[in-house]
């Protein structure tokens, strides 16, 4: 249905045209595939080429200008589904892949399955008409038609996937999803290979965390809008801090698996402090040592009179402190293999006892003497992946009432004598759906387009590529990359099974370098940036801008 309430906004951002690629402007019918070296996975070779026999080792491929005359012989009818949660730009997405379908061949036609991959399993969808989808350019959310979590893994999943998909003569399936769902786009590939169904399967890298990236996956669409959605709103936090001066405010930032979020919001605002997960790993500190340096730049501040600041902390904090991620590695695998068992007890205080008994010592005696509400929030359901629920876990509370006991001992000691009040944020759901910026709005329409023609030239099994992402649009480069290349093997619900691998902070590479820099001067001064809304409108300097994260790793100085 078309919308029907919107804004001024939203009216002028249909408006606005996104710059595709020069390689892909003239269609699909004027691209030619140029094949590069035959690749691995990233780990676990044997064990990955075991699982996908069919589609391992595929080379990677980038697009040049050339004649394909094959493209215009057929016309075919390709599907896609959204998959996992919501990132700015899947509705470009969506518009650039139905018109690099159409300026192929007007005859082609693109389904979209209804409410994620169960849409593919129940047979929900919509055929997908220009009328209908100019409503939703440039526009944020995935409302046009919905995403979902479910996973494609059982062999009934299989088989209603495959008996769907050959009733609705798919020549294609594209999957817009992050690492988890394009790991199923590869195991949806492989089986459409073993089954002989002819039909292409084709993934795009979404992910609001950017923790889907490597040398050809610059980075994952929607960490651009998300990010300066987010430094708005800190950047707000940080005047107001400024303006009050009595308050420390804890910011906790989505992000479950990687702190990319974080540190390039941190980039963006200049905040006191800013946590980073994979340092405090790769340091292996305590959840003690990680309170005690917070302290150390409160006492600081204090020192010279100023009782406030704010502090940035990723969601997935807590897996990163080594002694809690053996913790909730433990949890996974007691949970998973007790399952029937906990389910039994009525009451959390049941189910924790029950827990602490199946538990190695150290480590049940470590998760009793967590709060009793962080405790209980670590013994939630598991996400559909196997995964603790870390959303749901509140890190900054906990690092709160740890640092507010910590100064107090201090100050019975004499050795701090300011005053520590806190405020906590949490930032996750208002970034996943905001319209997006230019960046995400061209990103995204490149992916799109550029999945078109990885479908028409039948690369199965792809990652939908476009890099050379802190140059103009029209200048970057297009291709595709074998989904298995991203893979290792990792345990999930107590089994071992493929996985496209996160991309994390690292801390050896010129973002993190950069940060380390300047955090002390940030820790004591007021070096504050307030960034303002995402700007559509104004000189290119400030509303085309990449993130810094792409700046440090893409200058080659």
């Amino acid at each position: 249905m078309p919308q029907t309430n919107v804004s001024e906004l939203q009216i002028q951002r249909r408006k606005y045209q996104p710059v595709l690629p020069e390689v892909l402007q003239a269609g699909a019918a004027a691209v030619k595939a140029k094949e590069g070296k035959l690749t691995h996975s990233i780990a676990d070779r044997e064990k990955v080429k075991e699982i996908f026999p069919n589609t391992y080792g595929l080379p990677e491929v980038t697009f040049v200008k050339g004649a394909n005359a094959k493209i215009k012989n057929k016309a075919v009818r390709v599907g896609v589904v959204l998959s996992g949660g919501q990132a700015p730009g899947g509705h470009n997405v969506i518009a650039g892949l139905f018109d690099g379908l159409k300026k192929a061949n007007k005859k082609n036609v693109l389904i979209g399955f209804l409410g994620g991959p169960s849409g593919i399993l129940e047979n929900k969808y919509k055929v997908i008409s220009e009328k209908v989808l100019d409503d939703y350019r440039n526009t944020g959310g995935f409302d046009f038609i919905q995403s979902g979590r479910t996973k494609i893994e059982t062999d009934q999943q299989f088989c209603s996937t495959k008996d769907n998909c050959t009733s609705q003569k798919l020549d294609a399936l594209v999957v817009v999803g992050g690492d988890d769902s394009n790991t199923n786009a590869a195991l949806i590939a492989e089986y459409s290979k073993k089954e002989n169904m002819g039909m292409c399967v084709v993934g795009v890298p979404k992910t609001i965390d950017g923790d889907l990236k490597n040398k050809n996956i610059e980075t994952s669409f929607g960490f651009d809008t998300a990010t300066k959605i987010y430094a708005e709103l800190v950047g707000n936090i940080c005047r107001d801090v400024n303006s009050a001066q009595k308050y420390w405010h804890f910011v906790r930032l989505m992000g479950r698996s990687a702190s990319h979020i974080t540190l390039e919001v941190g980039f963006k605002t200049q905040p006191n402090i800013v946590l980073v997960g994979e340092e405090i790993l790769a340091k292996n500190l305590t959840l003690a040592k990680v309170v005690d340096n917070i302290v150390s730049v409160i006492k600081k501040r204090a020192a010279d009179g100023k009782n406030f600041g704010v502090a940035l902390v990723p969601e997935g904090l807590i897996e990163f402190i080594p002694e809690m991620k053996k913790l909730i590695s433990a949890l996974n695998d007691t949970l998973a293999e007790h399952a029937s068992a906990i389910a039994g007890f009525d009451s959390i205080e049941e189910k924790k006892e029950y827990v602490f008994n199946k538990l190695p010592a150290n480590l049940s005696a470590l998760m009793q003497s967590l709060p009793a509400g962080i405790a209980s929030q670590l013994m939630l359901d598991r996400d559909p992946h196997g995964n603790v629920q870390v959303s749901l876990i509140e890190t900054e509370k906990l690092l709160i009432e740890m640092v507010q006991k910590k100064l107090v001992e201090l100050k019975k000691e004499g050795s701090y004598k300011g005053k520590f009040s806190a405020i906590t944020h949490f930032f996750g759901y208002e970034g996943r759906c905001g319209i997006p910026s230019n960046f995400d709005a061209n990103y995204c329409y490149a992916l799109g387009y550029n999945a078109a023609v990885l479908a028409l030239n039948n690369f199965t099994g792809y990652l939908s590529s476009v890099r050379n992402l802190t140059q103009a649009p029209k200048k970057w480069i297009c291709g595709g990359i074998p989904l298995t290349m991203m893979m290792n093997i990792e345990k999930r619900h107590g089994k071992d099974k493929p996985v496209i691998q996160k991309a994390l902070v690292d801390l050896k590479g010129k973002p993190f370098k950069e940060f380390a820099k300047k955090r002390d001067t940030w820790a004591v001064t007021e070096s504050y940036i307030f960034p303002g809304p995402i700007q559509y409108f104004g000189p290119t300097e400030v509303t085309d801008l990449t993130t810094k994260t792409l700046q440090y790793e893409q200058t080659k100085k």
